[in-house]
């Protein structure tokens, strides 16, 4: 029953996932059953004491918090983290719960799905002395790995790498990291200030969300430091544009900014049970395909199967549009020109953008259409 709000409560406390109520045939209910059913693990003993990290009296305010445990699946031990957040609403506390997987996180730039292209203006932009680049996208986009990817092709045992993170999601080795607690005042633009006085080679400042934040980072990307941050804008030109309305004169901007990149993450097709699948001529040309390629395309769909868990797809990878600031596009900034100017103008000097980062996938039946013209606009 939708409307039995303590029925869900119970359900959302037993099994960690999101509820939401709809309305939905007993046939419909069964199939998703059948089709997410997977074998159901021991609750740890310490569950109580793990939760106890949130205020479990609290109803009223959203709370954050994080969970460390252990659990063997299939005969292996393995550590897992969780960050979990609350939000109240009238139907009662929804719970999301982040699942962060170490030996998932995937360190190798060349097999993040960067386009050969993007990937060498990329690592031509992190390997500059000083400057700016940044990566934007919205949650869960894999952001955080990509500059982890990033630290990790930087890190030397004589480069000064610093990180102001919130939380911080994995440890990384010869890095120092540093976990914002803004009950304290230890914030981004805080760390930001220490660091300078620490002689960093390298920066990460895990969000940029405010002017002083935005002001510190580009003074230190001006001032002969190589600065790693992530913006939530929907796609790279409007990061310049997300920047100057923060209050960030456009000579800042054009000067420190030297690569931008947006990106999110689309689902893999299962490679045991992939097989080719028609889409209509007209729905290709809509996405974006040229005619030509419309003609010669071969698109992939999984049917199911049980490495899947009977959805179509394992894994998932990025899409990437890389935005490299050169002197046409610091014209550009300089004069106040719109996003949507910025993205013609770097499309015609060669940038994939989301989209065409996404069809390139399709063609070599990595993703499926429906997962690209889900995350990216054309």
């Amino acid at each position: 029953d939708p409307t039995n709000v303590f029925a869900m409560d119970d359900v959302k406390f037993m099994t960690g996932f999101n509820i939401e109520p709809v309305v939905a045939s007993e046939s419909s209910i069964m199939e998703r059953i059948e089709r997410a059913y997977t074998q159901r693990e021991e609750e740890p003993e310490n569950l109580d004491e793990i939760m106890a990290k949130l205020d479990i009296s609290e109803k009223r305010l959203p709370q954050d918090g994080r969970i460390m445990m252990r659990v063997n699946l299939n005969g292996t031990k393995k550590q897992l983290d969780y960050r979990v957040s609350t939000l109240p609403t009238l139907w009662g506390e929804k719970i999301v719960m982040r699942l962060l997987d170490k030996e998932n996180l995937r360190l190798d730039m060349t097999k993040l799905g960067f386009e050969p292209e993007s990937l060498e203006k990329f690592e031509r932009a992190i390997l500059k002395p000083f400057g700016m680049v940044l990566v934007t996208g919205p949650t869960g986009s894999g952001k955080t790995n990509t500059l982890y990817s990033s630290i990790a092709r930087l890190n030397q045992p004589d480069t000064n790498i610093m990180t102001a993170e919130d939380p911080v999601e994995f440890q990384l080795p010869g890095v120092n990291q540093v976990q914002m607690k803004d009950s304290i005042g230890l914030n981004f633009a805080a760390a930001l200030r220490s660091f300078l006085r620490q002689d960093p080679n390298i920066i990460l400042v895990g969000e940029i969300r405010d002017f002083e934040t935005a002001e510190i980072a580009i003074k230190a990307a001006l001032t002969g430091h190589l600065v790693l941050s992530t913006l939530h804008t929907n796609g790279a030109p409007e990061t310049i544009s997300r920047l100057m309305n923060m209050g960030i004169e456009p000579f800042l901007v054009a000067t420190s900014v030297h690569m931008i990149v947006a990106q999110r993450l689309v689902r893999r097709v299962c490679h045991e049970c992939s097989e080719d699948v028609e889409i209509p001529y007209q729905a290709l040309i809509s996405a974006g395909f040229t005619p030509e390629e419309a003609k010669e395309l071969r698109p992939r769909k999984g049917k199911g199967c049980s490495t899947c868990n009977g959805s179509g797809y394992k894994g998932r990878c990025g899409l990437y549009e890389v935005m490299e600031v050169d002197e046409d596009l610091r014209e550009l900034v300089l004069v106040g020109a719109s996003a949507m100017e910025l993205k013609k103008k770097a499309v015609d000097r060669g940038m994939i953008t989301l989209r065409r980062s996404g069809l390139v996938k399709v063609k070599s039946g990595t993703t499926t259409l429906e997962e690209v013209v889900r995350e990216t606009v054309g």
